[in-house]
């Protein structure tokens, strides 16, 4: 992994992330990565030699047997929770991943599209860390999934409650002829029950089934490696799915405290997953699976007159001890944490649903200073509920949401507040990189330039194109220019801006009326042809670009179109 990301830092091009989560991007987008090679023949490997990929190749168990070998230096052994409904949770969150996709597709697509998108090229990256968390995410990321989740939940507590490739390849590891397997020489010792890291009941197994049968066994052959009698082994033969049973399991929890820890999983994996756009839905399956411990462990507390934790006594014939305080202060912040995330998580999901409501074009908003003509007596009263829960989860929330911050601009922008709303999508440019960087300041940049405060959009249009490019932005630049005089660069930048891309209807219009104006007649003609052939024949965009046109001043050009969209839809003479 290291290697991989070196070569990509040293040469700018590295293969695509060998990572199974990369193949949600084929099946959505039908990039064809090595994520998806990878998680392919690990798939196949397991149909033929069991569940061996998760104990031998995967980082996050590295992390988990280091975390469990750290707790046992201090002496701190691990003890596996058991919970009979959470075991689930793999298998359901890769059904989300890697099958709802495609299901989902199938349900809405048209009757003549493919099922699956058409698949492209993408094992080689240039931006190797694109579909990653950044830095400051991930930390906490493994801090939690790789160590936290063996402190409460076991040795491989992620794996059991929170990996969704597990989830498959428990399923391929049933029907696999290689298991772990037993001879005569079996006394049921117990020394590989006690050596098994995945929480498998070995000794129970092999005596009953003459095999693992147990898919949460990762073949990492520790039990193989202590057994006194060398009575264990890795070979082939009938799968334990022929068997046609399974073996049975303690259960260490009742049904109604099952149906809590569930319920509490479900709650604390819907309040934080995406919170402030950066938690990952991996990182909330472990935050999670944690959170339904330490809620049953506190319920326990409740209703319990002795409970130990780690051999250490948290309450004593019906008192808690110091140490019982200390968890249960530890588990009262956990919780209210995860439940201020599904606080804000709600503000910034209903204040989104708002701004996905909102019908009028960009474009048709961004044509004049004061949008409210274009929105209905309901469009005004959703963005100003909008705007209130936008603002309650910046004002409550302990990160910047810096998706969110764009969105409530736009939603000021409509309702007239420009100041805030410039004050946000700056803000937003500062902490965001890349397209969306440009994307803010390009909304910057046309605002500003719809309030006449052209030098200030020249800078932030000029930043955005260095962020990314953006053909829209070229457009604005143009305007800028033109308005502080300066015919000649806006020509230029038009003329630039039609090179790339010439079906730029506003580009062609700007043109036409700009070479007409300096009397370039042939340059006004050929960008009128251009302009005629790119421009919709819709009534709102002929709106649209009489009211830029008018803006910059090009008013008989303006009057052309501001005319043909009262040819169209009559009712805009209202608006004239």
């Amino acid at each position: 992994m290291l290697a991989h990301i070196v070569q990509w830092r040293l040469m700018g091009t590295t293969v695509s992330p060998i990572e199974p989560s990369e193949a949600m991007y084929t099946l959505q987008q039908g990039a064809i990565n090595a994520g998806v090679i990878f998680f392919s023949l690990a798939i196949i490997a397991t149909l033929i030699f069991g569940r061996f990929v998760c104990g031998w190749g995967c980082h996050i168990i590295a992390l988990q047997d280091l975390c469990a070998w750290l707790l046992e230096r201090i002496g701190l052994k691990p003890r596996p929770f058991r919970s009979r409904l959470l075991v689930f949770v793999p298998l359901i969150a890769a059904l989300y991943m890697f099958v709802w996709p495609t299901f989902g597709r199938w349900l809405t697509k048209p009757p003549n599209e493919p099922l699956f998108p058409q698949f492209t090229n993408h094992l080689i990256t240039t931006d190797f860390w694109a579909t990653f968390p950044p830095i400051w995410v991930a930390i906490p990321f493994i801090f939690i999934c790789a160590f936290m989740t063996v402190y409460f939940l076991g040795a491989k507590g992620f794996c059991t409650y929170a990996c969704p490739y597990g989830g498959f390849f428990s399923l391929a590891d049933k029907v696999a002829p290689g298991r772990i397997r037993v001879t005569d020489a079996c006394n049921e010792c117990g020394h590989c029950t006690a050596a098994c890291t995945s929480n498998v009941i070995v000794h129970s197994e092999v005596k009953q089934f003459g095999m693992v049968v147990d898919p949460g066994c990762m073949k990492c052959m520790d039990c193989v490696s202590v057994c006194p009698n060398d009575a264990l082994y890795f070979g082939f033969g009938k799968p334990a799915g022929a068997i046609g049973k399974s073996a049975k399991k303690t259960a260490s929890l009742t049904w109604p405290e099952e149906a809590f820890a569930a319920a509490v999983f479900i709650a604390s994996y819907f309040a934080v997953w995406n919170v402030y756009q950066v938690v990952p839905m991996l990182m909330a399956l472990g935050i999670a699976a944690i959170s339904a411990f330490l809620a049953l462990r506190g319920f326990h507390m409740v209703r319990r007159r002795d409970l130990a934790f780690y051999g250490r006594s948290l309450k004593i014939a019906g008192r808690m001890q110091p140490v019982g305080w200390a968890f249960l202060g530890f588990s009262l912040l956990w919780l209210g944490l995860v439940a201020h995330s599904g606080f804000i998580r709600y503000h910034e999901r209903a204040g989104t649903l708002v701004f996905q409501s909102v019908q009028v074009p960009d474009e048709l908003a961004l044509a004049q200073r004061d949008p409210s003509q274009w929105l209905s007596p309901a469009d005004k009263a959703n963005i100003t509920a909008g705007r209130g829960h936008f603002e309650v989860a910046r004002k409550y929330g302990l990160l910047t949401n810096v998706e969110a911050m764009p969105k409530l601009a736009w939603l000021e922008f409509l309702t007239g507040n420009i100041d805030q709303c410039l004050h946000h999508l700056t803000m937003s440019a500062g902490l965001q990189r890349g397209q969306a960087r440009a994307i803010s300041l390009y909304y910057r940049g046309a605002i500003l330039n719809r309030m006449g405060r052209y030098d200030e959009a020249l800078h932030s249009l000029d930043e955005a194109m260095m962020a990314a490019s953006i053909p829209v932005a070229r457009e604005e630049k143009g305007e800028s220019l033109w308005m502080l005089g300066r015919k000649a660069e806006a020509i230029a930048v038009w003329n630039d801006a039609a090179r790339g891309n010439p079906d730029l209807p506003l580009v062609n219009n700007f043109l036409a009326a700009a070479n007409s104006e300096i009397g370039r007649t042939e340059a006004a003609v050929q960008a009128q042809f251009q302009a005629d052939r790119s421009t919709p024949n819709d009534p709102y965009f002929h709106w649209m670009l009489g009211l830029r046109l008018s803006n910059a001043g090009m008013s008989e050009q303006a009057d052309k179109h501001f005319q043909t969209a009262i040819r169209l839809d009559p009712r805009f003479q209202t608006r004239r």
